[in-house]
């Protein structure tokens, strides 16, 4: 339940601080006075974003905090599940600076807007009179019905697997996508990579072949070179090593006088040494160079294979055309794993379909269950505020895809008179019914749903009198087995609270302030004589004010 309301700096609100009963709490005042300004900063507990507009003094932070008590098993649940320190105690936080932006707390710790929102939508339940039209939406009316069916928890398992389904359709359907994709190329692509495996391409091949075939191609020109060079080196009368021995010997005979010159007789050495080496690799080059123009063709050929796929994949070496081909092979493969995934996500959105028509099927079967006594009970009531020819009648259709609630939709069909047909909700209740139908509906929900608090913001609209009475009686009821917070402009109900709080304005130099505070009991016979009097209370206002309080 909500036991302490604290506002700070919001709006018209300079400082706030009220406790609320846990039963039932009334809060009135003339139009004007702020009740939406109060309801507002209750929003922002519930996850509603902030702007800098509601900062009033622009030189600090906006402030709301509410205190909560708890000991639901689902509270706890959720402190688990978001790694947050559980207490009974719950303070929740929002703190909006002058520049608008916005930060949220849960017993002291950071949290984020959705988390605020999962955490007080299991703490109070805000029902303005907007929220009447709600009861339009098919969800909403799917809601009640799941209320009385007491199935929570089959529900929320079939939300689970029903997004797990969606999730894996949406992956088979794109994988089939991929897959049909693929296979317009899988014939090209093993030509491809056929080719390339035909090809036998090695590393750097192009300019092996290319070298190789140069020699060839120049065979008898490269052959008489070597052996013209061959016979300068080391043959013929006048060649370079037999010059050199010849120099060699003859600096040898003086080198025993002059150290230098024994010096450059072993360089001379070393020449020669060298030379004879350059003329035996030559003679060997120019021994195994042969005049081959049929393996000169077949290199020929070679490298043609080698720039025709260069050609055509847009590359200039054999490595790229490696990388290719393995790019190929694997394009390949992938398609095979496609057929594999196809056929795996096949078996698995067709296991999930049979456990959620299982599931859907059970659920069904409990909705309809219940649709009997549902519409009886919201005759009933609806008769106590002053119906009694009113009738309701909750169609169940089945779909014929799942949806997320199941294999149903619902439809609230309505008569609010003798004599007039069934039709939907919003073709035929007038504003005051469409309050009286909704009232019924959550007080019937409350008693299955473990709310705490519930807050109504002027639901009573359209009703006056003997049906006001009724109104009140109701929320009475309600409050019984939770805490009611009940913003109203009746006096009937405002009477029936335990505890009565009042929201009103006054004037503070040159600016206005909302502010609140609870009534003593000669205070609230006074303002509920305002209420009915609608001005200032005469005598006879005063003392129906006395017998709506009991006194």
């Amino acid at each position: 339940m909500l036991r302490a309301l604290h506002i700070r700096n919001y709006a018209l609100i300079d400082s706030i601080d009220v406790a609320f009963p846990d039963n039932m709490a009334i809060i009135t005042g003339e139009t004007g006075a702020g009740k939406s300004i109060l309801l507002g900063a209750l929003f922002l507990l519930l996850g509603q974003r902030a702007e800098s507009e509601l900062v009033n003094d622009k030189t600090k932070k906006c402030i709301v905090e509410g205190e909560f008590v708890s000991k639901h098993p689902e509270i706890k649940n959720f402190f688990t599940q978001n790694d947050l320190d559980f207490s009974h105690e719950i303070l929740i936080r929002r703190e909006i600076s002058p520049e608008g932006k916005s930060r949220a707390f849960i017993n002291d710790t950071p949290v984020t807007l959705t988390q605020i929102k999962a955490l007080s939508s299991k703490l109070i339940d805000i029902h303005s009179q907007h929220e009447n039209l709600l009861l339009n939406e098919s969800g909403f009316q799917l809601s009640v019905v799941d209320a009385y069916a007491a199935h929570a928890t089959l529900l929320e398992d079939y939300k689970k697997q029903f997004g797990r389904y969606k999730s894996v359709a949406k992956e088979l359907e794109f994988s089939i996508l991929q897959e049909a994709e693929a296979r317009k190329e899988r014939d090209y692509l093993e030509f491809q990579v056929n080719e390339m495996a035909e090809a036998k391409l090695e590393s750097g091949e192009e300019k092996r072949v290319e070298e190789e075939l140069e020699m060839l191609t120049h065979a008898d020109q490269i052959k008489a070179l070597l052996l013209a060079s061959s016979e300068l080196l080391n043959s013929g009368d006048k060649n370079l090593v037999a010059s050199l021995i010849e120099v060699k010997n003859k600096l040898g005979s003086v080198a025993t006088y002059n150290t230098s010159i024994a010096d450059l007789v072993q360089r001379i050495n070393s020449v020669i040494v060298e030379l004879k080496d350059i003329s035996g690799e030559v003679e060997g080059i120019e021994g195994k160079i042969n005049h081959d123009p049929k393996k000169a063709n077949t290199l020929s050929e070679r490298l043609d294979t080698i720039l025709r796929l260069a050609q055509k994949h847009r590359v200039n070496t054999a490595d790229e055309l490696l990388k290719i081909e393995e790019d190929l092979v694997a394009r390949l493969q992938n398609i095979s794993t496609l057929e594999a995934q196809i056929t795996h996500l096949q078996k698995e959105k067709d296991a999930l379909e049979d456990a959620l028509k299982k599931m859907a099927t059970r659920i069904s079967a409990g909705r309809n269950k219940v649709i009997p006594k549902l519409e009886t009970d919201i005759q009933k009531h609806l008769s106590d505020l002053g119906m009694p020819n009113a009738r309701i009648k909750i169609d169940l259709t089945a779909l014929t895809e799942f949806s997320a609630s199941g294999l149903d939709s619902v439809r609230f069909m309505f008569s609010a008179n003798k004599g007039k047909d069934l039709r939907e909700v919003e073709k035929v209740a007038s504003g005051g019914e469409l309050s009286r139908l909704m009232l019924v509906i959550k007080a019937l929900v409350a008693k299955l749903t473990d709310m705490p608090t519930i807050i109504f913001d002027e639901i009573d609209t359209g009703v006056s009198g003997q049906v006001a009475g009724q109104v009140a009686e109701l929320v009475l009821k309600i409050s019984s087995s939770m805490q009611v917070i009940m913003i109203t402009h009746l006096p009937q109900i405002a009477s029936r609270g335990n505890t009565h709080f009042m929201v009103y304005k006054q004037d503070q130099k040159n600016r206005t302030v909302t502010s609140i505070r609870q009534l003593s009991p000669d205070e609230r016979v006074e303002e509920i004589a305002r209420m009915i009097s609608m001005g200032k209370p005469g005598s006879s206002a005063i003392k129906t004010a006395t017998e709506l309080l009991g006194k």
